[in-house]
């Protein structure tokens, strides 16, 4: 299992074409989510991050319009029936970790948090973990058209990243919660945690989709 190198689409390279810019449409946002939190740190809702802000959510739109697109090809086209399902599936997952971006980077911009300096290398440390676990799965989402065992070693970085990500987020909570800041300040920053966890979460969950496709191909 896990062993096989051969692409599905010997006859469709538009689609191909297509799914692979979708992959680089979440490592995209990714690096722009990470550029625009280290611009809120330095200078909180400004002019640049508006401009980084805006560039994510460019990237989702674009990502929208990709799976519409990939998923009228596969319906009207009839392209590779066999797997038209798990691809649909894997193509929503994506969008789904794009639009966590985009929603995330925004709230930034319309709450405004102020996070205090004694948790700012944390925050830091937690968007580094959840970007790196989205690139990842991008990687190992990709690889499932060509190369199942990158899939495999892939997968493995994005559970370590979820792990990681997991450690950061409760202890960053606990230190939070432990502050004399408002309750309502504690309150708004445990929900930004949170929404940032989300993105490895919903990255795990598409691999866990990804390798249960990579086996059902390996039968």
């Amino acid at each position: 299992m896990f062993n096989m190198k051969l692409s599905i689409f010997s006859a469709t390279r538009e689609l191909e074409q297509k799914i692979d810019e979708m992959h680089d449409k979440i490592i995209e946002s990714s690096l722009y989510f990470k550029e625009a939190f280290e611009i809120y740190l330095k200078e909180k809702r400004s002019e640049n991050y508006r401009r980084a802000s805006k560039k994510i959510k460019i990237i989702e739109a674009q990502a929208d319009d990709l799976r519409r697109d990939i998923e009228s090809r596969l319906y009207i086209q009839n392209l590779i029936p066999d797997l038209r399902a798990d691809v649909l599936q894997m193509v929503e997952n994506i969008d789904k970790v794009i639009n966590e971006f985009d929603e995330v980077a925004h709230k930034f911009y319309i709450e405004q948090p102020e996070i205090p300096v004694q948790f700012q290398d944390k925050f830091s440390i937690l968007v580094k973990q959840v970007s790196e676990c989205a690139e990842n799965m991008a990687i190992a989402s990709r690889a499932f058209f060509r190369d199942f065992t990158t899939v495999r070693d892939y997968s493995r970085k994005v559970y370590f990243l979820e792990h990681e990500s997991d450690k950061t987020w409760a202890a960053l909570k606990q230190e939070v919660f432990d502050s004399d800041m408002e309750l309502a300040h504690k309150i708004q920053l445990n929900t930004l945690i949170s929404d940032l966890a989300d993105v490895a979460d919903l990255a795990e969950d598409c691999i866990d989709a990804v390798l249960i496709f990579t086996i059902k191909r390996d039968i």
